[in-house]
């Protein structure tokens, strides 16, 4: 699916300052009605349910479905209204039970390199209480990668992830998963018919939203049946339409789910690794303690369909001498042996409060070097919307007052970061293949 207008998106020149805006009362959608039921995030076998609740004929089933699930995931409706294929009679009666609209879109926040960050609230389920998360666009050439929540906060309590200090709040819904991705569309009108958003930074041809990867808040396999529902409805031909290829997601270690997710979505992978011993992965990646680093490489070797063309990817944050040895290089190429992989180098991404620093960029080139010459892709990854707390590690939904001291303290480091990274832009070289999987 591709626009409908056959000019190449706009583009704009990068912004000199990161940007926060707060999005008024009144938004373009309709406001999601905590009582009714969202038929976004249904299967095929839900809507069909869900039509003859509201008096569709068996035989009429399957068209009415087929009809709102173009409307939902092709066209990006939020209204029954929008549905003019339809009977009035019917978008009535659809209309007083069910809902298709967005969720409460709190603030959104554009870095100086033109990630987005938004702010999503969702009403509450049960006796709970409105819940809030973050998604983030990365905008490049070739290619928007949206970055998903699948929790609101974490239970893994990883210490270099900013996320890892929210405790867990709940399970996401495969309905609030999908509508992380359609308010993305919608945001930067990526629906067909309509006028590409000429305040955003995006890929200069085709759709906006290209790759999505499962690495926002939480950790997907511990929400496994919501996941699993929100990745096969991204990845359908007939709806959102995202290739399974660009569809990534990034585990800590819940090595039971591994094979499960392979074998029945096909999605690519990635694992949050950090660490070349258990000892030190026990410490930086709890989940350690229960799936140590044998069973974690195992169900890697044998993951569904895992081949040289489709490489496993290895996240690795770079931490100041904790696991930036050249040592620790030589022991993770070791053991890595025998799995396609690529390992993406991560420099660590500071947030108020954190114990670790960023490994020198010197340090970090010394490193990739060493894993280049043994064979293994290893493309540093450039941080993006740091200046928003929206790159790797850095989401949290709960709002805090930093003191000024360490807003400044922040602010320093990450303007000495940018210095480095600038500076070595030369060592950074990414293939296409590479680009492909390199994610928030």
């Amino acid at each position: 699916m591709t626009h409908a207008t056959t000019q190449p998106a706009t583009t704009l020149s990068t912004p000199t300052a990161p940007v926060e805006i707060a999005i008024p009362q009144g938004q373009k959608w309709p406001t999601l009605d905590p009582d009714k039921l969202n038929l976004v995030g249904m299967d095929r076998d839900e809507l069909g349910e869900a039509m003859r609740r509201v008096g569709v004929a068996d035989k009429q089933v399957r068209m009415r479905v087929a009809q709102i699930w173009n409307w939902i995931y092709v066209r990006g409706a939020y209204s029954f209204d929008q549905m003019t294929n339809m009977s009035k009679d019917l978008r009535a009666k659809m209309n007083l039970v069910y809902t298709v609209t967005h969720p409460e879109l709190v603030a959104e926040q554009i870095s100086v390199d033109g990630t987005r960050k938004w702010l999503l609230r969702f009403p509450p389920r049960g006796a709970g209480r409105p819940v809030e998360v973050e998604t983030v666009y990365i905008p490049d050439n070739k290619r928007g990668t949206l970055c998903v929540s699948s929790q609101v906060g974490c239970t893994l309590n990883c210490t270099f992830c900013h996320t890892g200090t929210q405790k867990l709040v709940r399970n996401l819904t495969a309905e609030e998963i999908i509508a992380q991705l359609r308010v993305a569309r919608e945001m930067l009108n990526d629906f067909p018919e309509r006028e590409p958003d000429s305040n955003a930074i995006v890929p200069k041809t085709g759709r906006f939203v290209t790759n999505v990867v499962m690495m926002g808040m939480g950790e997907p396999l511990f929400n496994y049946d919501h996941v699993k529902q929100a990745m096969l409805i991204m990845s359908d031909g007939e709806g959102l339409s995202i290739s399974k290829r660009r569809v990534t997601l990034s585990t800590s270690g819940h090595v039971p789910n591994i094979e499960r997710i392979g074998a029945e979505v096909g999605c690519a992978l990635a694992i949050s690794l950090h660490a070349t011993n258990d000892t030190l992965r026990d410490e930086l990646v709890p989940i350690n303690k229960k799936w140590p680093l044998k069973e974690l490489l195992e169900s890697c070797r044998t993951y569904p369909g895992v081949s040289n063309a489709r490489r496993i990817t290895f996240e690795y944050v770079m931490l100041k001498g904790v696991n930036d040895s050249l040592e620790d290089a030589r022991q993770l190429v070791k053991m890595l042996r025998g799995i396609p992989a690529k390992i993406n180098l991560i420099p660590f991404n500071p947030w108020p409060g954190t114990q670790h620093e960023c490994s020198d960029w010197d340090q970090i080139e010394t490193f990739a070097d060493f894993i280049n010459r043994a064979g293994y892709a290893s493309p540093v990854r450039t941080p993006r919307g740091r200046d928003i707390f929206a790159a790797c590690g850095q989401l949290k939904s709960e709002t805090e007052r930093m003191r000024k001291v360490d807003r400044d303290r922040l602010e320093a480091e990450l303007e000495a970061l940018e210095r480095m990274r600038l500076s070595n832009l030369a060592g950074d070289g990414m293939d296409d293949d590479m680009e492909e999987e390199d994610v928030a």
